[in-house]
Protein backbone atom coordinates (compact mmCIF):
# COMPACT_ATOMS: atom_id res chain seq x y z
CA UNK A 1 0.00 0.00 0.00
CA UNK A 2 1.68 3.35 -0.80
CA UNK A 3 -0.09 6.48 0.67
CA UNK A 4 1.34 9.87 -0.39
CA UNK A 5 -0.37 11.73 2.26
CA UNK A 6 -1.27 14.58 -0.83
CA UNK A 7 -4.71 16.37 -0.17
CA UNK A 8 -6.94 15.48 -3.06
CA UNK A 9 -6.87 18.68 -5.26
CA UNK A 10 -8.38 17.24 -8.75
CA UNK A 11 -10.34 14.74 -10.05
CA UNK A 12 -8.13 11.58 -10.98
CA UNK A 13 -9.47 9.89 -14.03
CA UNK A 14 -8.00 6.62 -15.23
CA UNK A 15 -6.48 7.89 -17.94
CA UNK A 16 -4.02 9.88 -16.03
CA UNK A 17 -3.45 6.54 -14.23
CA UNK A 18 -2.77 4.49 -17.14
CA UNK A 19 -0.49 7.40 -18.26
CA UNK A 20 1.53 7.58 -15.03
CA UNK A 21 1.81 3.61 -15.66
CA UNK A 22 3.71 4.35 -19.16
CA UNK A 23 6.50 4.85 -17.23
CA UNK A 24 6.74 1.54 -15.65
CA UNK A 25 8.31 -1.21 -17.21
CA UNK A 26 7.64 -5.19 -16.71
CA UNK A 27 10.14 -7.54 -16.59
CA UNK A 28 9.84 -7.58 -20.40
CA UNK A 29 10.44 -4.53 -20.91
CA UNK A 30 7.25 -3.17 -22.21
CA UNK A 31 5.33 -0.70 -20.10
CA UNK A 32 2.55 -1.93 -17.91
CA UNK A 33 -0.18 0.42 -19.59
CA UNK A 34 0.16 -1.48 -22.80
CA UNK A 35 0.84 -5.00 -20.94
CA UNK A 36 -1.93 -7.89 -21.06
CA UNK A 37 -1.44 -8.41 -17.34
CA UNK A 38 -3.03 -4.94 -16.39
CA UNK A 39 -6.38 -6.29 -16.14
CA UNK A 40 -8.24 -3.78 -14.17
CA UNK A 41 -7.94 0.04 -12.69
CA UNK A 42 -10.94 1.43 -10.16
CA UNK A 43 -10.42 4.97 -8.82
CA UNK A 44 -12.55 5.81 -6.33
CA UNK A 45 -12.50 9.13 -4.02
CA UNK A 46 -8.94 9.52 -4.72
CA UNK A 47 -8.04 5.81 -4.17
CA UNK A 48 -6.58 3.81 -6.90
CA UNK A 49 -6.56 0.28 -7.16
CA UNK A 50 -4.96 -1.86 -9.60
CA UNK A 51 -5.17 -5.72 -10.59
CA UNK A 52 -2.10 -7.32 -12.54
CA UNK A 53 -2.56 -11.02 -13.63
CA UNK A 54 1.41 -12.52 -13.82
CA UNK A 55 2.16 -15.94 -14.31
CA UNK A 56 2.36 -17.39 -10.56
CA UNK A 57 6.17 -18.62 -11.40
CA UNK A 58 6.62 -14.97 -12.36
CA UNK A 59 5.58 -13.46 -9.24
CA UNK A 60 8.91 -12.51 -7.42
CA UNK A 61 9.94 -10.96 -10.58
CA UNK A 62 7.07 -9.20 -10.83
CA UNK A 63 6.96 -7.49 -7.19
CA UNK A 64 9.54 -4.72 -8.01
CA UNK A 65 6.88 -3.95 -10.95
CA UNK A 66 4.39 -3.83 -8.54
CA UNK A 67 6.20 -1.35 -6.09
CA UNK A 68 7.04 0.69 -9.19
CA UNK A 69 3.75 1.02 -9.99
CA UNK A 70 2.19 2.40 -6.62
CA UNK A 71 4.65 4.73 -6.49
CA UNK A 72 4.10 6.31 -9.77
CA UNK A 73 0.34 5.91 -9.63
CA UNK A 74 0.71 7.16 -5.80
CA UNK A 75 2.57 10.41 -7.67
CA UNK A 76 -0.41 11.02 -9.85
CA UNK A 77 -1.96 14.77 -9.05
CA UNK A 78 -4.88 13.69 -6.59
CA UNK A 79 -4.17 10.39 -5.81
CA UNK A 80 -4.46 9.94 -2.00
CA UNK A 81 -3.30 6.21 -2.01
CA UNK A 82 -2.86 3.56 -4.70
CA UNK A 83 -2.92 -0.43 -3.99
CA UNK A 84 -1.56 -3.06 -6.75
CA UNK A 85 -2.83 -6.31 -6.46
CA UNK A 86 -0.76 -8.80 -8.31
CA UNK A 87 -3.02 -11.62 -9.04
CA UNK A 88 -1.42 -15.20 -9.65
CA UNK A 89 -3.72 -17.40 -11.60
CA UNK A 90 -3.07 -21.08 -11.37
CA UNK A 91 -3.29 -23.47 -14.44
CA UNK A 92 -4.79 -26.94 -13.68
CA UNK A 93 -2.84 -30.02 -13.60
CA UNK A 94 -3.62 -32.20 -16.14
CA UNK A 95 -5.16 -35.02 -14.77
CA UNK A 96 -3.29 -38.86 -14.13
CA UNK A 97 -3.99 -42.10 -16.43
CA UNK A 98 -3.95 -45.02 -14.84
CA UNK A 99 -3.18 -48.21 -16.88
CA UNK A 100 -6.98 -48.83 -17.77
CA UNK A 101 -7.58 -45.46 -19.62
CA UNK A 102 -9.76 -43.83 -17.13
CA UNK A 103 -8.68 -40.43 -16.27
CA UNK A 104 -8.71 -39.44 -12.23
CA UNK A 105 -9.71 -35.93 -11.40
CA UNK A 106 -6.48 -33.89 -10.18
CA UNK A 107 -5.84 -33.97 -6.28
CA UNK A 108 -6.29 -30.42 -4.71
CA UNK A 109 -3.15 -28.44 -5.05
CA UNK A 110 -1.39 -28.18 -1.32
CA UNK A 111 -2.40 -24.18 -0.18
CA UNK A 112 0.27 -21.96 0.57
CA UNK A 113 1.45 -21.98 4.53
CA UNK A 114 2.12 -18.34 6.09
CA UNK A 115 5.96 -18.03 7.51
CA UNK A 116 5.48 -18.09 11.34
CA UNK A 117 1.76 -19.28 11.87
CA UNK A 118 1.34 -23.36 12.63
CA UNK A 119 -2.38 -23.11 11.91
CA UNK A 120 -5.02 -21.12 9.56
CA UNK A 121 -8.81 -21.55 9.99
CA UNK A 122 -11.25 -19.96 8.20
CA UNK A 123 -14.77 -19.06 10.08
CA UNK A 124 -17.21 -19.36 6.91
CA UNK A 125 -21.12 -18.76 6.43
CA UNK A 126 -22.98 -19.76 3.13
CA UNK A 127 -24.84 -16.48 3.49
CA UNK A 128 -24.64 -12.94 4.96
CA UNK A 129 -26.10 -11.98 8.30
CA UNK A 130 -25.35 -14.91 10.34
CA UNK A 131 -23.14 -13.08 12.81
CA UNK A 132 -19.97 -14.19 11.15
CA UNK A 133 -17.83 -11.77 12.03
CA UNK A 134 -19.12 -10.86 15.47
CA UNK A 135 -18.08 -15.19 16.06
CA UNK A 136 -14.59 -14.85 14.66
CA UNK A 137 -13.53 -12.04 17.00
CA UNK A 138 -14.78 -13.80 19.75
CA UNK A 139 -13.61 -16.93 18.89
CA UNK A 140 -10.36 -15.69 18.28
CA UNK A 141 -10.32 -14.12 22.01
CA UNK A 142 -11.58 -17.13 22.91
CA UNK A 143 -8.66 -18.92 21.70
CA UNK A 144 -6.39 -16.44 23.21
CA UNK A 145 -7.58 -17.20 26.41
CA UNK A 146 -6.53 -20.56 26.05
CA UNK A 147 -3.01 -19.91 26.32
CA UNK A 148 -2.60 -19.65 22.42
CA UNK A 149 -0.82 -16.68 20.48
CA UNK A 150 -3.78 -15.51 18.05
CA UNK A 151 -4.27 -12.95 15.12
CA UNK A 152 -7.54 -12.41 13.13
CA UNK A 153 -7.51 -11.79 9.40
CA UNK A 154 -10.69 -9.96 8.04
CA UNK A 155 -11.04 -11.36 3.84
CA UNK A 156 -14.52 -9.32 3.79
CA UNK A 157 -13.55 -7.07 1.27
CA UNK A 158 -16.44 -5.94 0.21
CA UNK A 159 -17.74 -5.54 3.93
CA UNK A 160 -15.19 -5.28 6.14
CA UNK A 161 -16.04 -5.20 10.21
CA UNK A 162 -12.96 -5.43 11.94
CA UNK A 163 -12.38 -1.77 12.54
CA UNK A 164 -15.60 -1.77 14.67
CA UNK A 165 -15.37 -4.83 16.16
CA UNK A 166 -12.03 -3.57 18.05
CA UNK A 167 -12.38 -0.06 17.85
CA UNK A 168 -9.37 0.45 15.41
CA UNK A 169 -8.89 3.02 13.01
CA UNK A 170 -5.44 3.84 12.39
CA UNK A 171 -3.57 2.81 9.23
CA UNK A 172 -1.10 -0.39 9.72
CA UNK A 173 2.91 0.99 9.58
CA UNK A 174 5.76 -0.74 6.93
CA UNK A 175 8.29 -2.31 7.82
CA UNK A 176 11.89 -1.80 5.31
CA UNK A 177 8.88 -0.86 2.74
CA UNK A 178 7.48 -4.35 1.75
CA UNK A 179 6.20 -5.59 4.86
CA UNK A 180 2.89 -4.84 6.90
CA UNK A 181 3.34 -4.58 10.61
CA UNK A 182 -0.34 -5.76 11.79
CA UNK A 183 -2.45 -3.46 14.45
CA UNK A 184 -2.89 -5.26 17.87
CA UNK A 185 -5.51 -4.98 20.56
CA UNK A 186 -6.83 -7.18 23.29
CA UNK A 187 -3.62 -9.39 22.89
CA UNK A 188 -4.55 -10.41 18.88
CA UNK A 189 -2.82 -9.27 15.81
CA UNK A 190 -5.06 -8.31 13.47
CA UNK A 191 -5.53 -7.06 9.80
CA UNK A 192 -8.39 -5.46 7.38
CA UNK A 193 -8.53 -3.83 4.45
CA UNK A 194 -10.73 -1.53 6.11
CA UNK A 195 -7.67 -0.58 8.22
CA UNK A 196 -6.11 0.68 4.88
CA UNK A 197 -9.63 2.27 3.17
CA UNK A 198 -12.17 4.79 4.92
CA UNK A 199 -15.38 3.07 6.52
CA UNK A 200 -17.60 4.77 3.28
CA UNK A 201 -15.36 3.70 1.03
CA UNK A 202 -16.94 1.33 -1.63
CA UNK A 203 -14.79 -1.36 -2.80
CA UNK A 204 -15.49 -1.84 -6.90
CA UNK A 205 -13.53 -4.89 -6.94
CA UNK A 206 -13.48 -7.48 -9.15
CA UNK A 207 -12.90 -11.39 -8.25
CA UNK A 208 -9.08 -11.53 -9.32
CA UNK A 209 -8.51 -8.20 -7.49
CA UNK A 210 -10.23 -9.30 -4.24
CA UNK A 211 -8.11 -12.57 -4.14
CA UNK A 212 -4.74 -10.75 -4.68
CA UNK A 213 -5.61 -8.10 -1.95
CA UNK A 214 -6.45 -11.26 0.47
CA UNK A 215 -3.51 -12.98 -0.85
CA UNK A 216 -1.42 -10.22 0.05
CA UNK A 217 -2.44 -9.44 3.31
CA UNK A 218 -1.61 -12.95 4.13
CA UNK A 219 1.86 -12.93 2.55
CA UNK A 220 2.86 -9.19 3.05
CA UNK A 221 1.84 -8.82 6.54
CA UNK A 222 4.14 -9.81 9.28
CA UNK A 223 1.92 -11.88 11.28
CA UNK A 224 4.54 -14.27 12.95
CA UNK A 225 4.89 -15.89 15.67
CA UNK A 226 1.42 -17.45 16.03
CA UNK A 227 -0.29 -20.79 16.76
CA UNK A 228 -3.62 -19.70 15.09
CA UNK A 229 -4.32 -17.08 12.63
CA UNK A 230 -8.10 -17.01 12.32
CA UNK A 231 -9.70 -16.17 8.94
CA UNK A 232 -13.21 -13.74 8.57
CA UNK A 233 -13.87 -15.21 5.19
CA UNK A 234 -16.77 -13.50 2.83
CA UNK A 235 -20.11 -15.07 3.03
CA UNK A 236 -21.21 -17.26 0.60
CA UNK A 237 -19.20 -20.40 -1.88
CA UNK A 238 -18.29 -18.28 -4.68
CA UNK A 239 -15.15 -17.94 -6.76
CA UNK A 240 -13.28 -15.85 -3.86
CA UNK A 241 -14.24 -18.32 -1.32
CA UNK A 242 -13.09 -21.58 -3.08
CA UNK A 243 -9.70 -19.96 -4.22
CA UNK A 244 -9.44 -19.19 -0.77
CA UNK A 245 -10.09 -22.61 0.15
CA UNK A 246 -7.84 -24.12 -2.29
CA UNK A 247 -4.70 -21.58 -2.20
CA UNK A 248 -4.04 -21.35 1.70
CA UNK A 249 -2.83 -23.70 3.78
CA UNK A 250 -5.96 -24.21 5.86
CA UNK A 251 -6.03 -26.71 8.54
CA UNK A 252 -9.61 -26.62 8.90
CA UNK A 253 -12.93 -24.50 8.56
CA UNK A 254 -15.64 -23.69 11.25
CA UNK A 255 -19.11 -23.05 9.98
CA UNK A 256 -21.35 -20.36 11.28
CA UNK A 257 -25.47 -20.68 10.87
CA UNK A 258 -28.58 -19.42 12.30
CA UNK A 259 -31.47 -22.06 12.95
CA UNK A 260 -32.97 -20.85 10.35
CA UNK A 261 -33.91 -23.29 7.10
CA UNK A 262 -32.21 -20.50 4.57
CA UNK A 263 -29.65 -20.29 6.48
CA UNK A 264 -29.06 -24.06 7.26
CA UNK A 265 -29.56 -24.71 3.39
CA UNK A 266 -26.22 -22.27 2.61
CA UNK A 267 -24.75 -23.77 5.80
CA UNK A 268 -24.62 -27.07 3.68
CA UNK A 269 -23.06 -25.56 0.77
CA UNK A 270 -20.50 -24.25 2.75
CA UNK A 271 -19.53 -27.62 4.43
CA UNK A 272 -20.07 -29.11 0.84
CA UNK A 273 -17.26 -26.23 -0.77
CA UNK A 274 -14.56 -27.61 2.22
CA UNK A 275 -15.26 -30.87 1.92
CA UNK A 276 -14.77 -30.55 -2.14
CA UNK A 277 -11.43 -29.10 -1.37
CA UNK A 278 -10.06 -31.57 1.22
CA UNK A 279 -10.38 -28.55 3.89
CA UNK A 280 -11.24 -30.45 7.68
CA UNK A 281 -14.43 -29.41 8.95
CA UNK A 282 -13.83 -28.09 12.14
CA UNK A 283 -17.59 -27.72 13.49
CA UNK A 284 -20.93 -25.41 12.90
CA UNK A 285 -21.82 -22.77 15.39
CA UNK A 286 -25.66 -21.98 16.00
CA UNK A 287 -25.55 -18.33 15.76
CA UNK A 288 -28.76 -16.27 17.66
CA UNK A 289 -29.58 -19.73 18.22
CA UNK A 290 -32.26 -18.33 21.14
CA UNK A 291 -33.69 -14.80 22.74
CA UNK A 292 -33.90 -14.76 26.54
CA UNK A 293 -35.95 -11.35 27.22
CA UNK A 294 -33.86 -9.16 29.34
CA UNK A 295 -37.10 -7.89 31.28
CA UNK A 296 -38.95 -11.40 32.10
CA UNK A 297 -36.29 -13.95 31.33
CA UNK A 298 -38.81 -15.66 29.26
CA UNK A 299 -36.59 -17.89 26.22
CA UNK A 300 -38.07 -17.09 22.54
CA UNK A 301 -36.85 -19.57 19.66
CA UNK A 302 -36.89 -16.27 17.12
CA UNK A 303 -35.29 -18.53 14.13
CA UNK A 304 -36.24 -21.51 15.33
CA UNK A 305 -33.72 -23.86 17.34
CA UNK A 306 -31.31 -26.71 17.23
CA UNK A 307 -31.26 -26.61 13.63
CA UNK A 308 -27.58 -26.01 12.90
CA UNK A 309 -27.04 -29.58 15.85
CA UNK A 310 -29.41 -31.47 13.67
CA UNK A 311 -27.92 -30.38 9.97
CA UNK A 312 -24.06 -30.98 11.48
CA UNK A 313 -25.29 -34.54 12.94
CA UNK A 314 -26.61 -35.26 9.66
CA UNK A 315 -23.52 -33.70 7.69
CA UNK A 316 -21.14 -36.34 10.22
CA UNK A 317 -19.36 -33.01 11.31
CA UNK A 318 -18.58 -31.39 15.14
CA UNK A 319 -21.40 -28.94 16.60
CA UNK A 320 -19.32 -26.97 18.17
CA UNK A 321 -22.40 -25.12 20.74
CA UNK A 322 -25.15 -22.27 20.35
CA UNK A 323 -24.61 -18.87 20.83
CA UNK A 324 -27.82 -16.55 21.61
CA UNK A 325 -29.56 -13.50 20.67
CA UNK A 326 -28.10 -11.16 23.09
CA UNK A 327 -28.46 -7.32 22.73
CA UNK A 328 -25.44 -7.06 24.73
CA UNK A 329 -23.63 -8.75 22.30
CA UNK A 330 -24.52 -6.73 19.70
CA UNK A 331 -23.89 -3.45 22.05
CA UNK A 332 -20.55 -4.59 22.41
CA UNK A 333 -19.18 -5.28 19.22
CA UNK A 334 -20.58 -1.63 18.08
CA UNK A 335 -18.67 -0.37 20.93
CA UNK A 336 -15.96 -1.67 19.74
CA UNK A 337 -15.06 -3.90 23.21
CA UNK A 338 -16.76 -7.95 22.34
CA UNK A 339 -18.22 -9.15 25.13
CA UNK A 340 -15.03 -11.40 25.79
CA UNK A 341 -13.33 -8.31 26.42
CA UNK A 342 -16.21 -6.20 28.09
CA UNK A 343 -18.09 -8.61 30.06
CA UNK A 344 -15.24 -11.88 30.49
CA UNK A 345 -17.28 -13.41 33.32
CA UNK A 346 -20.45 -13.13 31.40
CA UNK A 347 -22.65 -16.02 30.23
CA UNK A 348 -22.36 -14.62 26.79
CA UNK A 349 -18.54 -15.26 26.60
CA UNK A 350 -18.94 -18.53 28.48
CA UNK A 351 -20.82 -19.77 24.87
CA UNK A 352 -17.96 -18.47 22.98
CA UNK A 353 -15.25 -19.94 25.53
CA UNK A 354 -17.31 -22.88 24.64
CA UNK A 355 -17.19 -22.89 21.34
CA UNK A 356 -13.49 -21.81 21.03
CA UNK A 357 -12.60 -24.80 23.01
CA UNK A 358 -14.44 -27.30 20.42
CA UNK A 359 -12.08 -25.12 17.13
CA UNK A 360 -8.98 -26.21 19.56
CA UNK A 361 -9.99 -29.67 20.56
CA UNK A 362 -10.54 -30.12 16.37
CA UNK A 363 -7.48 -28.75 15.98
CA UNK A 364 -5.70 -31.40 17.99
CA UNK A 365 -7.01 -33.93 16.49
CA UNK A 366 -6.95 -32.80 12.91
CA UNK A 367 -3.42 -32.30 14.02
CA UNK A 368 -2.58 -35.76 15.74
CA UNK A 369 -4.48 -37.66 12.62
CA UNK A 370 -1.76 -35.82 10.26
CA UNK A 371 1.20 -37.25 12.35
CA UNK A 372 -0.30 -41.13 12.57
CA UNK A 373 -2.03 -41.59 8.77
CA UNK A 374 -0.07 -44.42 7.44
CA UNK A 375 0.67 -44.43 4.19
CA UNK A 376 0.14 -46.50 1.32
CA UNK A 377 2.78 -47.50 -0.76
CA UNK A 378 1.42 -50.16 -3.86
CA UNK A 379 4.31 -51.81 -5.80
Amino acid sequence: MADNGVAETATVTEDAVRAALKQVKTPEGVALSASPALSGVVVTSGKVYLSVNVDPAQVRAWENVRMAAEAAVAAVPGVSSALVALTAERTAAPAAKPAHGHAHPPAPPKGTAVPGVKAIIAVASGKGGVGKSTTSINLALGLRDLGLKVGLLDADIYGPSLPRLTGLAQKPEMEDGKTIIPLENFGLKLMSIGFLVEEETPMIWRGPMVMSAITQMLRDVKWGPLDVLVVDMPPGTGDAQLTMAQNVNLAGAVIVSTPQDLALIDARRGVAMFEKVNVPILGVVENMAYFVCPHCGGRSDVFGHGGAHQEADKMGVPFLGEIPLHMRIREMSDAGTPVLVSDPQGEQAAAYRHVAAGVKAALDRVEAGAKTAPRIVIE
